[in-house]
């Protein structure tokens, strides 16, 4: 059985702790609408719209097409015969990448936090957990790999020699198929139907809902929530994604304006004490309370002793989200300063801002630029005893899957004779997927390790001491599998 990490959401979970635990109880989850915000399809079409895919007469085809499915008035089997056209001789491969691309650009931002809890319980039960949809697995398949689950049934499409042939493969999963395909599912694990649990927001899926002990209703339609309330089916809502309302704007926007108007206020302390330190340290603490207080972020920290063991220290966060900074500077304080890509320089008011904090911006696609600019970290942290924050993956990830770690963080350390030390943030995502502009309000999960020692390091091992801390990250995450991870290039 593989842990997962802190429960986020533990007022949700609190069900699945109540199941038995093992491969045959079987937790299936309906795709759009469930375990995302929104449609899938309706982000494909937007897409293939705006790449010219389709000309304006077969859009609107498509749409004439799916509203008489709306309507009632063909089902799910012909529309999707008919959509399906539209596909004829487009080769598998290029459709594949194109899910991809609308998983990043679109999906990944749309999956409900209270979702990924779910599943992550789940999964920490041991239990079967497997996606049963009406999408297709192009769809799908981007964002079941960044929730770990590798069981999918749903629609699929008929390939001829690395080709879309325009048809469907019969029966559909929709309605009864549906049924049939968590069948497959329930004996594949040697498992009953009856005793599964079932997510869906939808009545187009009641057979299943009826045909499973553990119905569990979602972001449930109109007309699943009538007949919940009939049966007496609990319904959750999850408010973790949607449409952000105009107080989320206006707070989301006013958080991000703080930095500017933080180093604004703290322009006093520098003239009254002469020292850019104070008057850094004052900023960092002001924005970090204010901008938290606007958004809603609170803290829940395991290990909070060890950001005080040893300074300075190069304290290295897993990178999910915007708010990661916010989380790091709201842990730390004073004393500190940072590194961030080139880009943010030509930002209005918030580049200059950073750069008179003390942030050292580089230009990560020249790697030996970026190496001689680390210079002044390493001086800062000598002379002037402050913590370098540090985001070793190099970007942003789209789930909560860690990624390889550069080294730059690494070299750093040793070059200043300081320790290491991981911050595991658990899930900032919650706060602000890539790809989002808006802050939304949520408990963020911390756990700081102990420092690191780095004074025995030697170059030429480098590549395992990067390994060995990443790995205690996988471990914090609960996402080690046992093997150590190869750390991507230097930077």
């Amino acid at each position: 059985m593989t842990t997962r990490g802190v429960d986020t959401h533990p007022e949700l979970t609190a069900a699945v702790h109540e199941l038995p635990e093992g491969p045959d109880t079987v937790a299936l989850f309906d795709f759009d609408g469930t375990l995302m915000n929104g449609y899938s399809a309706v982000a494909f079409l937007r897409e293939q719209l705006r790449r010219g895919d389709f000309s304006a007469k077969q859009f609107v085809e498509m749409a004439a097409v799916m509203t008489r499915f709306g309507l009632g008035d063909i089902g799910f089997s012909a529309m999707m015969a008919t959509a399906m056209q539209f596909l004829r001789d487009t080769p598998e491969a290029d459709f594949e990448a194109f899910g991809e691309t609308l998983y990043e650009k679109h999906i990944a931002k749309e999956i409900y936090p209270e979702a990924r809890a779910l599943v992550a319980a789940h999964q920490e039960r041991g239990h079967t957990v497997a996606i049963v949809s009406s999408a297709t697995r192009y769809q799908i398949e981007p964002a079941a790999r960044a929730l770990g689950i590798s069981r999918i049934e749903c629609t699929a499409l008929e390939v001829v020699e690395g080709t879309f042939t325009g048809h469907v493969v019969s029966p559909t999963c929709f309605g009864p198929g549906k049924v049939t395909a968590a069948q497959r599912i329930c004996d594949e694990a040697r498992a009953t139907l009856a005793d599964a649990v079932f997510y869906s927001d939808s009545d187009d899926d009641i057979e299943l809902l009826e045909a499973v002990r553990h119905p569990r209703p979602v972001n449930a339609n109109r007309r699943l929530t009538d007949i919940s309330e009939q049966r007496g089916w609990t319904v959750q809502r999850f408010a973790g994604r949607g449409r952000p309302g105009l107080t989320d704007w206006v707070r989301s926007i006013a958080a991000t304006g703080s930095l500017a108007t933080s180093f604004a206020a703290s322009l006093p302390i520098l003239a009254l004490t002469r020292s850019r330190r104070h008057m850094q340290n004052f900023s960092v603490a002001l924005f970090s309370e204010t901008a938290s207080a606007l958004i809603g972020l609170e803290l829940a920290v395991r290990g909070e002793e060890h950001l005080w063991e040893q300074r300075p220290a190069v304290f290295v966060f897993n990178h999910q989200s915007k708010a990661d900074l916010l989380v790091m500077l709201k842990l730390l304080r004073r004393d500190v300063t940072g590194v961030g890509k080139a880009e943010i320089r030509r930002l209005p008011v918030i580049g200059q801002v950073l750069e008179l904090s003390g942030a050292v911006l580089i230009d990560r696609k020249n790697a030996r630029s970026a190496i001689s600019a680390m210079q002044p970290l390493v001086d800062v942290m000598r002379e002037e005893g402050k913590s370098l924050i540090i985001a070793p993956e190099g970007t942003r990830s789209l789930s909560t899957e860690l990624l390889p770690f550069k080294k730059g963080a690494f070299h750093i350390a040793m070059q200043a004779g300081v320790p290491i030390v991981p911050v595991v943030i658990h899930n900032s995502i919650d706060v602000a997927p890539k790809g989002t502009f808006v802050f939304r309000p949520a408990t963020v999960h911390v756990d700081v390790l102990p420092p690191v020692d780095t004074s025995d390091w030697q170059r030429e091992n480098i590549d395992s001491h990067v390994a060995e801390v990443r790995q205690q990250f996988l471990e914090t995450m609960g996402q080690a599998d046992g093997e150590t991870a190869t750390p991507g290039a230097a930077s």
